[in-house]
C-alpha cells in the first residue's frame, strides 16, 4: 500500500525544491503550524524583555566567559564556554535568541524520532512536543542566562541517536561519548545519563565496539576538563561543591548527637553542625549552604569562600555520616523533595525571591555588584555585552540586565499565568511511560526504559542530592513526553494502519 507521502515523493519531480519543500511542509502541516507559532511566543518574549533574564546562577556563568583563565569551583564551564564562543558578538540577545533556537529544536528532535523511528501520526507526534513548544516557564526558561536549555537539549540529542539507530557503528558511539562529554561539562548530573545510556546499549547488545568508543570519546574532555581544574584548585574533580550540595541536602535533618561526634578527632566536621533543633530550622536547606545559620560555621577556616577543596571535603564527609546515621530522615526529605514536583499549583519554594525568578518580571532588572572572580558581577556582564544601560540608582550608576517592554512583556505575563505544564502532567506522564516499561518486561522495557529512566533520574537526582528546584523538572518533561508516546503509539495509529505497522512495531521494540 503506497501512503500519501510516498504518492508525494513519487510524484514530485526530482529537481524541483520549491515543490518538495512544499511537500515536506503538508506532510508535517500540524507540527509546522505548531513550531510556527511557537516562534511566535518566543519573538514576542524576546521583544518584551532585552535582552535577557537573570539568576543568581547566571554571573558565574558569565564569570566564566568574562575570564576563562580559570574553571569554577562551584559547577562545570561548559556553559561558560558556549557564552565564550558567542562573547565576539557582545550580545545577550544572541544568547538567549540561540537559546530559544535550542528549546525548538528539542521539539524537533522529539518529532522527528517519534515520526521516523516508531511511527507516530503527525497530531501524535506533534502533541508530544507541546509542553517543550508552549509551556511558558519553558519559554522563560530559555530566555535566561542559565545552562538548562543548553543541557536539555545535549540529553535529547544523545537519546534520540541511541534510539533512532537499531545498530550502531563505532563511529556513532563516538559522537555519542562526545555529546554525552557535553553535558557532564555543562551540568555535573551529566555523568550519571553516561551510565545510564552504557547500561542500555549493553542491554540493547549493541557490541562492544560502539560502546567502548562511547566510554573513550567522552572521558578525554572530561579527564582533560578535570586536569585543568586540578591545576587551578588542587583536586583532580570536576567541582569541589558537591559535598557541599550535600550539606544542604542533609541540613534540615542532621542531628550531631545521634552521628556521634567526636569534636577532638572531627572538629572540622563538627564546625558544621547546626544547634537549632531540626523542628526550628528553615524550610529550605539552602539557607544553611549560602548563609551561616544556627550556630553553623561555613566559613571557618579562614578561606573566605564556601567552595574550597577543604570544606568541600568536610561538607561531604558530615554529610555522609547524617545520611548514615540517619538514613530514615534523609529518605523522608528525598521523597518529599521528589514528590513536590508533581503537585498542580507551584507554591513558593524555596523562598519567594528564588520563585520569582522564575516568572516573568514587571520590572526592569538591575545587575548586583556583588564579587567575582576578577571584579564585580555587574561589570563583568557589562565587559560581555558594552550595550546594556545604565540607570542611576540610590545616587550610582547601575548596569541594566533587563528592560521591559510593554505590551509585549505583559502578553507574556498573562501567558504564563494561562499556559503552563502543571507538575502533575509531568507525574502522569510518568506513569504512562512505567506502565510502557512493564508491558515490554520480557524486552526490559524496550525503548520507552531509556526515556522513561532519564526522565525518573533528572527528577530524582537533585531531591537525592541537592534540593528540589522548578528548573530541575523541566529537563525531564521532553524526554517523559518521549517515553509516554512511545508507550501509547498503537493507540495514536488509524485502526486501518495497525495491522499494516505491526512488522515494523515488533522489530522498532
Amino acid at each position: 500500500m503506497v501512503t500519501v507521502a510516498e504518492r508525494a515523493r513519487l510524484e514530485t519531480p526530482p529537481g524541483d525544491w520549491s515543490a518538495r519543500l512544499w511537500a515536506f511542509l503538508r506532510r508535517h502541516r500540524v507540527f509546522v503550524a505548531a513550531l510556527s507559532l511557537a516562534f511566535v511566543l518566543r519573538v514576542v518574549t524576546m521583544l518584551g524583555y532585552g535582552p535577557a533574564l537573570w539568576f543568581n546562577d547566571s554571573f558565574e556563568y558569565v564569570s566564566g566567559a568574562v575570564n576563562p583563565d580559570r574553571p569554577s569551583a562551584l559547577r562545570p564551564n561548559g556553559y561558560s564556554f558556549w557564552l565564550l564562543l558567542l562573547r565576539p558578538f557582545h550580545s545577550f540577545g544572541l544568547v538567549a535568541f540561540t537559546q530559544h533556537l535550542m528549546g525548538l529544536s528539542i521539539a524537533v528532535l522529539v518529532y522527528a524520532l517519534l515520526r521516523r523511528r516508531f511511527g507516530l501520526p503527525g497530531w501524535g507526534a506533534t502533541l508530544a512536543t507541546v509542553p517543550v513548544l508552549f509551556d511558558a516557564y519553558q519559554i522563560q526558561l530559555e530566555h535566561l542566562i542559565m545552562s538548562d536549555t543548553m543541557f536539555m537539549l545535549l540529553v535529547v540529542g544523545v537519546v534520540t541517536l541511541v534510539l533512532w539507530h537499531r545498530k550502531m557503528s563505532w563511529r556513532l558511539g563516538a559522537v555519542i561519548g562526545l555529546l554525552l562529554a557535553l553535558t557532564a561539562l555543562t551540568r555535573s548530573i551529566g555523568l550519571p545519563i553516561l551510565a545510564l545510556v552504557s547500561a542500555y546499549m549493553l542491554i540493547k547488545r549493541t557490541g562492544w565496539k560502539p560502546i567502548t568508543a562511547m566510554l573513550t570519546a567522552c572521558a578525554l574532555p572530561v579527564v582533560a576538563y578535570m586536569g585543568w581544574f586540578a591545576s587551578a584548585h588542587g583536586t583532580f574533580s570536576m567541582t569541589s561543591s558537591d559535598g557541599a550540595i550535600l550539606y544542604m541536602r542533609t541540613a534540615l535533618f542532621a542531628d550531631c548527637r545521634k552521628m556521634e561526634l567526636d569534636p577532638r578527632k572531627d572538629l572540622e566536621i563538627a564546625l558544621l553542625c547546626i544547634t537549632d533543633p531540626p523542628s526550628e530550622r528553615s524550610f529550605s536547606g539552602q539557607n544553611y549552604l549560602w548563609w551561616a545559620r544556627g550556630g553553623q560555621r561555613f566559613h571557618a577556616f579562614g578561606t573566605g569562600s564556601t567552595f574550597t577543596p577543604q570544606m568541600n571535603q568536610a561538607a561531604g564527609t558530615f554529610a555522609r555520616r547524617a545520611i548514615m546515621s540517619q538514613p530514615g530522615d534523609y529518605l523522608a526529605r528525598v521523597a518529599l523533595d521528589f514528590f513536590r514536583a508533581f503537585q498542580w499549583g507551584r507554591p513558593r519554594f524555596p523562598d519567594y525571591a528564588t520563585f520569582q525568578q522564575y516568572e516573568f518580571s514587571f520590572e526592569d532588572k538591575v545587575l548586583p555588584a556583588w564579587a567575582s572572580y576578577k571584579g564585580n558581577t555587574d561589570t563583568d556582564a557589562r565587559k560581555y555585552d558594552p550595550s546594556l544601560p545604565t540607570a542611576e540608582i540610590r545616587g550610582r550608576p547601575s548596569v541594566v540586565g533587563t528592560q521591559v517592554h510593554d505590551p509585549w512583556a505583559s502578553f507574556m505575563q498573562a501567558y504564563q499565568r494561562t499556559v503552563r505544564m502543571p507538575g502533575i502532567a509531568v507525574g502522569v506522564l510518568l506513569l504512562i511511560g512505567l506502565a510502557g516499561v512493564a508491558v515490554r518486561w520480557r524486552k526490559l522495557g524496550g525503548p520507552v526504559l531509556l526515556p522513561w529512566l532519564a526522565a525518573f533520574g533528572l527528577i530524582l537526582a537533585p531531591a537525592a542530592t541537592a534540593e528540589f528546584d522548578y528548573r530541575y523538572l523541566l529537563p525531564a518533561v521532553p524526554l517523559a513526553c518521549l517515553a509516554a508516546a512511545i508507550s501509547l503509539r498503537r493507540g495514536f495509529a488509524r485502526p486501518t494502519a495497525r495491522k499494516a505497522s505491526a512488522s515494523t512495531t515488533a522489530r522498532a521494540e
